[in-house]
């Protein structure tokens, strides 16, 4: 009549608590602005480097496994994809070659089982998500109608 096993409740609590965050970030999606989306793409793939680096520690080989391929997918789907390189010129080709080497050193660190890369493609995307924030819209209106839309237009990322 009960599962006996404890590892059945800890699968349970997971699926709930992976269910809980699948919703959170759909409803955050659905109401996020252009500029909102990008950070939660470079949030997004700092908690997946973060989390492969944890697995690794852990030895949990699946895992890491699952977080690099995550992250991987996050800038190169999410990120690289939204790039207008017509439109953005240098600045957008600069950002293509950060993002090219990013995926290269997350395919290493996880061939090669090398937290040290892990921590060093976070060091490098930092930058690029400080100063996607630090050109946040001053504006509440969401999209890119608002009073900052001039100043994240100049990245010239395309999130739609």
């Amino acid at each position: 009549m009960f599962a006996p096993a404890t590892t059945q409740r800890h699968s349970t609590s997971s699926s709930f608590a992976g269910t809980y965050r699948q919703i959170g970030v759909q409803t955050g999606v659905a109401g996020a602005s252009p500029h909102q989306l990008v950070l939660m793409l470079y949030d997004g793939y700092n908690d997946s480097v973060n989390d492969a680096r944890a697995a690794m520690q852990a030895g949990q080989m699946e895992a890491k496994g699952k977080a690099i391929g995550r992250a991987l997918r996050i800038v190169d789907e999410g990120l690289k994809a939204s790039l207008d390189i017509k439109s953005g010129g240098a600045m957008a080709e600069n950002m293509m070659s950060v993002y090219a080497y990013v995926l290269r050193r997350l395919s290493e660190a996880n061939l090669s089982n090398n937290a040290q890369l892990l921590d060093e493609c976070l060091r490098v995307m930092e930058p690029l998500r400080s100063a996607w924030l630090a050109i946040r819209p001053q504006s509440s209106a969401p999209g890119p109608t608002g009073a900052g839309a001039a100043s994240s237009a100049s990245l010239t990322l395309n999130v739609q």
